[in-house]
């Protein structure tokens, strides 16, 4: 099932796994003060992602978005690669459910690497912040970028994709 806390409850937690190492280092130097990841991070316009290689097959998409409407999100999972979304600034909702409880609303997606799956209004709730990650695996179904407050906010968030061994 997800983890989630601080960057470094999360790097505690996960199991040994290809990838995560690139993960991680790459998330010392989000927070590190006065790092170019976080220079380029902050430098992103809202409204607008960039992908960045990291090796191995590993990757992040930098992103600066407002936060949403939970009617406006959806429930999605991953078979390809494992998700670690790591809040930079802002803060937001994400729900996860087991990928196996959840009913599909479109299908399996290669391209994309998505499954989109229908509503469950009994999915749990993380509210991440700033320095805090959720790591899913492909059997968690999740739906982030949600607003925690009424008029949500400005997020930026950095997604790092490991590829499933």
């Amino acid at each position: 099932m997800a983890l989630h806390g601080s960057i470094n409850t999360v790097r505690a937690q996960a199991a040994p796994q290809k990838g995560f190492d690139t993960a991680f280092a790459y998330a010392d130097e989000l927070v590190r003060a006065g790092s170019p990841v976080q220079a380029r991070v902050r430098a992103i316009a809202e409204g607008q992602r960039q992908r960045t290689e990291l090796g191995g097959g590993v990757f992040v998409s930098e992103e600066c978005y407002r936060s949403k409407a939970r009617a406006d999100g959806f429930f999605e999972s991953h078979r390809k690669f494992i998700d670690i979304q790591i809040i930079f600034e802002g803060e937001e909702l994400m729900e996860v459910a087991d990928s196996g409880t959840m009913r599909t609303r479109e299908p399996y997606n290669p391209e994309r690497d998505l499954i989109i799956y229908e509503d469950n209004p009994d999915a749990s709730w993380l509210r991440l912040f700033p320095g805090q990650a959720a790591v899913f695996f492909p059997a968690d179904a999740h739906m982030p970028t949600l607003r925690v407050r009424d008029a949500g906010g400005l997020v930026r968030k950095c997604v790092i994709k490991i590829p499933v061994a």
